[in-house]
């Protein structure tokens, strides 16, 4: 029996805790700081999750065992470094590892060195402007602009000129996105279909997760700005036998030796964002733990015990966990805050009816006086599951139909490019 501490506030979280608590081998769920949905099926914490002492004091309080970490900047920080010598064990990569998404630098050289296949690219800092201008300026069009460091999702620009991409170039190297961009990467645009695979890394061995395919764009027909993710849906129709072992082969096994040769400490996940070109795959990105909304479709088709999934992960037994799955699909509709991804409004009254179709996954939401409002841009997920994938996307998007605040958004065509594949 453990005592858990999950660390976050989102849609993930509150996935990851609703199937920490169906195991038996969970005594007790804390998270923090959650939201109005972990409130429901386990204890929320107001900690300040960048403050490492903080947490270490109410892990001795509270008799923690295990630290699972949802969001990146912890992992980014070095959490898994502070508590290494600790008996409380952390479910993530060390600081070193969770470059491979802390610097996008860091992670090209990586995949260049053991030949996984990405886009071409140079890296550029401030003292080397006029090499990056030269670069551009010979670069074909449109041309990817990347902040090296964590950016809160903002930090990456696709420009359809050379004078706007100097231009933007010069700004990010002058401070645009503050640290994040004292390195630049420039990067070949590729065209094609995303989706994202997901491993469990025990230090020695692997285990693949679901894949899944999410749509980060506010408007239908991936138009208009990014998000944090509008809806996803697993397992992807496109994604077959010959492909999975491509994928396998040539991105997972690559990419799971070299953190073993490099000697990077990674007791966790990895995400691995994937853009299929031409019927090859190749690397957009790596993140150092689970995706979200990608999380909210995969962890309710592991059917398995995740408790003893975690419990694999710590204890370097990965290799006898067997990973179980439900058949058919899994749909996720976000509904998000009228105005967001820019400004909007908190604190909004909102209801979410019974629906036995689907279950909700709350983000941007908390209690106040009893009542329940909103608290973020990204408000609350339906996820629902069936034999067909049109029938979970049609629950889903019912789900989210049934939601109520003021100025709800949600996209209504998540999945149905995937139908066409089937």
């Amino acid at each position: 029996m453990y005592t858990i501490l999950l660390l976050g506030s989102g849609g993930r979280e509150h996935a990851i805790a609703h199937a920490i608590v169906q195991s038996p081998k969970c005594e007790k769920l804390y998270v923090a700081p959650g939201n109005a949905g972990t409130q429901e099926i386990a204890f929320n914490v107001l900690l300040d999750i960048g403050d490492f002492d903080q947490i270490a004091k109410f892990c001795e309080q509270y008799h923690i065992d295990w630290i699972i970490v949802g969001p990146e900047q912890p992992l980014v920080d070095g959490i898994y470094n502070y508590f290494e010598h600790s008996k409380i064990k952390v479910i993530g990569p060390s600081q070193a590892a969770a470059q491979l998404e802390g610097s996008k630098s860091f992670a090209k050289a990586f995949m260049a060195e053991f030949n996984i296949p990405t886009a071409s690219y140079k890296a550029f800092t401030l003292d080397e402007i006029d090499q990056g201008k030269e670069y551009i300026k010979s670069h074909t069009l449109p041309i990817v602009l990347k902040a090296d460091g964590l950016a809160a999702g903002k930090g990456v620009l696709i420009l359809e000129d050379h004078e706007a991409a100097i231009s933007a170039f010069e700004e990010m190297l002058n401070g645009k996105f503050g640290k994040a961009s004292g390195t630049v990467v420039v990067e070949q645009f590729l065209t094609g279909v995303e989706f994202s695979v997901f491993v469990a890394l025990d230090g020695e061995h692997y285990c693949i997760l679901p894949e899944a395919k999410d749509y980060k764009r506010i408007g239908e027909g991936d138009t208009g700005l990014n998000t944090g993710g509008m809806g996803a849906v697993s397992p992807v129709p496109f994604v077959d036998k010959i492909l999975w072992n491509d994928v396998k082969e040539n991105i997972i096994l690559p990419s799971v030796s070299g953190i073993k040769s490099r000697n990077l400490d990674y007791k966790g996940f990895l995400f691995i964002g994937l853009i299929l070109v031409e019927g090859k795959p190749y690397v957009i990105e790596y993140n150092c733990r689970m995706g979200d909304p990608e999380t909210e479709v995969v962890f309710p088709r592991i059917t398995s015990d995740v408790v003893e999934l975690f419990e694999a992960i710590v204890n370097s037994t990965l290799l006898t966990y067997q990973l179980m799955q439900r058949d058919g699909f899994t749909a996720t509709v976000f509904s998000v805050s009228g105005g967001y991804p820019g400004s909007y409004q908190k604190g909004l009254p909102m209801q979410i009816p019974k629906y036995d179709d689907g279950h909700y996954y709350h983000a941007g939401t908390k209690k106040h006086d009893s009542s329940l409002v909103t608290n973020g841009g990204r408000v609350i997920a339906c996820t629902a599951h069936s034999s067909e994938m049109q029938n979970a996307i049609t629950k889903a998007l019912k789900g989210a139909e049934l939601v109520s605040f003021e100025g709800k958004y949600y996209r209504k065509d998540i999945g149905k490019d995937l139908l066409n594949y089937l």
